[in-house]
């Protein structure tokens, strides 16, 4: 038998002569170099992550896209559903609950965000300095990472109760006797400290993903700048931060996309109030659809809380995958 096989290199096909009839036929081009598939492994590949695309549909693709069509009807309770197009949506923006709701959410997402993100950084960059020394610190600070929300939001209740026994309120008490302020009853301040203790769970991510950054710098250019005189504040603002940027955006990015969506601390915490002082999209959402029954107005809600996720979620994929193939 005669075969005539190109380069594998080059992903050529090969040919097979018979020896009876003289006739040729194609062979599977050999895989490249380059770890190319060959067209056996297809459906191989599709039979494996058949199942994920499965659980994936029933998971999130068919909820998604009934709840986009729960949207556009007036449903109440038990009562026969209304198709009322985009009149949810209509509703939705002109009621003045749900504009405040936007910007509860807006300033929520963006001070837990912009606080978690600088106290990790900033913590990863003194942590650098002395990565061994601080090893259980920085376990103890991502562990806060991993508390459920429910179980930090009772250990913050119990910090800013509104009498002497609250933790704030004694530490206070300490420097001006007898003072008592109800933070979580106050609508000037419910939302501010509903931020930090959300901020408080945030911080170890930014904190793991910048030290790493930090640890893949090459050490020859920091025993450079050491050599050439830079001080440890210097070095810090000119190598270290800089070069940290990859982990601060990613950070980023999933800090907001977090406190974009959170529920549980404000549902544990304040319950949306006072007088919907701190209720997010998310909660108002949730009252709405299980407490007044309005499950299209509510599928609106979601819908755009979801137009919310996507704009940011979205470029930031693109950017980091646009190199990739």
């Amino acid at each position: 038998m005669q075969e005539t096989v190109a380069d594998s290199a080059k992903g050529a096909t090969a040919n097979e002569v018979s020896p009876r009839g003289g006739e040729r036929r194609k062979l599977l081009a050999a895989p490249r170099a380059s770890g190319g598939w060959r067209l056996g492994d297809w459906p191989a590949a599709w039979l494996l992550i058949a199942p994920v695309i499965v659980l994936f549909g029933i998971a999130v693709v068919f909820p998604l896209i009934d709840t986009i069509r729960l949207s556009f009807f007036d449903i109440k309770g038990l009562a026969k559903p209304k198709y009322i197009g985009i009149g949810n949506y209509l509703k939705l923006f002109a009621d003045p609950a749900f504009r405040n709701t936007l910007t509860t959410t807006l300033i929520f997402t963006l001070a837990t965000t912009a606080i978690s993100v600088s106290l990790g950084w900033l913590l990863a960059m003194l942590c650098a300095f002395a990565p061994r020394r601080t090893l259980v610190f920085r376990v103890m600070i991502f562990a806060a990472f991993g508390i459920s929300e429910a179980v930090a939001g009772y250990m913050w209740i119990g910090i800013f109760r509104p009498d002497a026994g609250g933790l704030l309120n004694t530490v206070i008490g300490l420097f001006s006797p007898g003072f008592s302020h109800p933070w979580l009853g106050d609508p000037n301040t419910a939302l501010w400290a509903l931020i930090v203790a959300a901020s408080w769970g945030g911080v170890g991510l930014p904190l793991m993903l910048c030290f790493a950054s930090v640890q893949a710098i090459p050490r020859t250019v920091l025993e450079a700048a050491y050599l050439d005189g830079a001080r440890p504040g210097q070095i810090m603002a000119s190598i270290m931060m800089p070069l940290s940027l990859p982990g601060v955006r990613v950070a980023i990015f999933i800090n907001l996309l977090g406190a974009l969506r959170a529920f549980d601390i404000i549902y544990i915490i304040t319950g949306g109030g006072p007088v919907r002082a701190t209720e997010t999209v998310g909660y108002f959402m949730y009252r709405e659809s299980m407490t007044q029954f309005k499950l299209g107005y509510g599928a609106a809600a979601t819908v755009v809380l979801l137009a919310a996720v996507l704009i940011i979620s979205v470029p930031a994929i693109i950017q980091r995958t646009a190199g990739a193939r």
